[in-house]
């Protein structure tokens, strides 16, 4: 099913580490139109998009009618002057006409720039909109139905002069310049822009070439040789503003000639019962998802048999990204995998930036655990870097930007003196004596701390372990104790596993049974053994969900652990107060 890991590691006299695969990545695509003209030659009537209307009607795009659109499209931005340095920008949600725009513009060498649509729906001061529109100065802007979207597009007036269209860009018939533009698209042609979450309202748009998203997908291809067994069918919600949807995901089925199912829903309350009656009437053959979504798919499997029976059905893989999945939802997807279908379903995982491609290691083999990476992907090398006591990965390849757009600053800051791509992400060996074995991840380097005993607290860790310690009734939580003795947590609640913990109770996160259960888990994070490092001492539950606007949380739902701290600095010093009644301790006494 899997390509067999064959890596190389080198350890030099500075202590770094340099990591590579030792297969050779074979020639990729020019560009991403090749795969479209291609499918559109070798399946033109294969299902390439699919998607549900507001009537509930499906709405179905073939290979063919896809071209057809983004040559017609392609031919109308150019006649609004989009170009490389004018770029089209999608206001919208996941739809077809949103992928129709994107596949328009990568054909005649225009620059796409999705923008998280909660930049647009969920922001009250569009500011992290506005910086944006500001920096990209584009041609076009498509945005979602007009009364949606208003109130973001009226706050951005003033930055643009960009011609603006609601629903769908337009097609112009007369694509004669088409042709002269898709030829002179080059590898180093600019393909979208992705704006990274930051932590600040500035955020840096990433420059994604032709030659990284092509390179990735080939090296994908490599890997998984079992994409040539069939056709892919992917269902998929995870937003193309950001490149694990976009350019993992949305890729991989064109690329492969698959079929994407665009999901309405998300892991949200009341969201993913959207998704749920998408998977029990199209199943997967592949699914991709973020943790906070196994969070709420693995209960939902649980509870519904047929639902149960229609996922794992055609079911080839599991794929977790974005953060680590934690221990006790990949055992209960390889348990409800077992039971449903009668056979091992691989979890994989993977690890990459924005600034890669998004990839540059993968799991192509059944790890023995949650959280394994995996080895580096043809092509690309990867440095290891000491930095106290963590190895920093860095990244070189053809899969790496060449910068962030109109800022040579950042750029320049980006890279080490090899042209190393320096992540600030920290890894380690699952055996250190076998390279084979892979990689886990290991925090942000600059998310880790010291307590005052001169200790480091690794934060990926002691999330992980602190979320599995408390299921079902964390969403997530963000580590504190920065120059304090003990480490807490500032815990974000799953509402609905809290409700169901405190059935009755109007107010659950005030309710004695949901703090007996925190109290609980603390005892046995401390029952584990280990330092103040590894045992947080206290926690707190948030009611007010981490903001979007403040820059908490993405739309993937992965948390900003330090703006969370510097926007609840208040609660940070409460966690921290003898006298506080709402800090939760551990309570031995309730160990069972």
């Amino acid at each position: 099913m899997f390509a067999p890991p064959d890596v190389r590691l080198t350890v030099r006299e500075d202590g770094s580490r340099l990591y590579h695969s030792t297969a050779t990545l074979h020639p990729p695509a020019r560009a991403v139109g090749d795969w479209l003209e291609h499918w559109a030659r070798a399946a033109p009537e294969r299902i390439f998009l699919a998607e549900r209307d507001s009537p509930g009607e499906w709405r179905r795009v073939t290979y063919a009618h896809a071209l057809r659109q983004a040559r017609s499209i392609g031919a109308w931005l150019l006649s609004r002057g989009a170009s490389p340095a004018r770029p089209l920008v999608i206001l919208s949600d996941n739809s077809i006409a949103h992928a129709l725009a994107m596949l328009g513009a990568l054909h005649v060498g225009v620059p796409s720039v999705s923008v998280s649509s909660s930049y647009s729906l969920a922001s009250k001061d569009f500011a992290r909109l506005g910086s944006i529109i500001r920096l990209a100065e584009p041609a076009v802007i498509m945005a979602g139905a007009a009364d949606r979207f208003a109130a973001a597009l009226g706050a951005i007036r003033p930055l643009h002069a960009a011609t603006v269209v609601h629903g769908a860009v337009p097609a112009l018939h007369d694509d004669s310049p088409v042709d002269r533009a898709f030829a002179s698209i080059t590898p180093d042609t600019i393909a979208k822009i992705l704006f990274t979450s930051g932590s600040t309202n500035d955020p840096k748009g990433v420059i994604n070439t032709q030659r990284m998203l092509c390179s990735n997908q080939q090296a994908i291809h490599q890997l998984w040789p079992f994409l040539d067994d069939a056709p892919p069918v992917v269902v998929d919600w995870l937003p193309w503003s950001h490149t694990f949807g976009a350019n993992h995901n949305f890729n991989l089925v064109l690329r492969n000639g698959g079929t994407l199912c665009i999901d309405p829903g998300r892991p949200a309350p009341g969201l993913f019962d959207r998704s749920i009656a998408l998977l029990r009437e199209t199943a997967p053959t592949l699914y991709f998802n973020v943790p906070r979504g196994f969070d709420l798919l693995v209960p939902a499997l649980r509870a519904d048999e047929d639902l149960r029976r229609a996922f794992f059905s055609r079911l080839r893989l599991i794929f977790s990204a974005a953060a680590a999945l934690p221990q006790n939802l990949w055992e209960s997807l390889r348990e409800l995998a077992r039971s449903a279908a009668g056979r091992e379903i691989p979890i994989v995982s993977a690890w990459g930036a924005t600034e890669t491609g998004p990839l540059a290691t993968s799991c192509h083999f059944q790890a023995q655990r949650s959280g394994v990476i995996g080895v580096p992907i043809p092509g690309c090398d990867l440095k290891l870097v000491p930095v106290g006591d963590k190895l920093e990965i860095r990244v070189r390849g053809p899969n790496v930007t060449p910068g962030y757009w109109k800022r040579r600053e950042l750029t320049a800051e980006a890279f080490d003196a090899e042209g190393f791509y320096c992540t600030g992400d920290a890894v380690r060996f699952v055996d250190d004596s076998n390279p084979k074995c892979g990689l886990l991840f290991d925090g942000r380097i600059a998310e880790n701390f010291k307590l005052t005993t001169g200790t480091w607290v690794t934060v990926g860790q002691l999330r992980v372990r602190s979320v599995e310690a408390l299921a079902p009734i964390a969403s997530d939580v963000v580590i504190a104790g920065h120059d304090r003795d003990e480490a807490g947590l500032l815990i974000f609640p799953n509402l609905a596993a809290c409700r169901a913990l405190c059935t009755g109770a109007d107010d659950p996160l005030a309710d004695p049974r949901l703090k007996h259960h925190v109290a609980r888990a603390l005892a046995r994070l401390k029952a584990r053994g280990g330092g103040s490092s590894t045992c947080p001492t206290r926690a707190m539950l948030m009611a007010e969900p981490p903001s979007i606007d403040a820059g908490e949380i993405t739309d993937k739902g992965y948390i900003n652990q330090r703006r969370v701290l510097e926007r609840r600095v208040a609660f940070v010093e409460k966690l921290y107060d003898p006298a506080a009644a709402d800090v939760i301790l551990p309570d031995a006494g309730h160990l069972s």
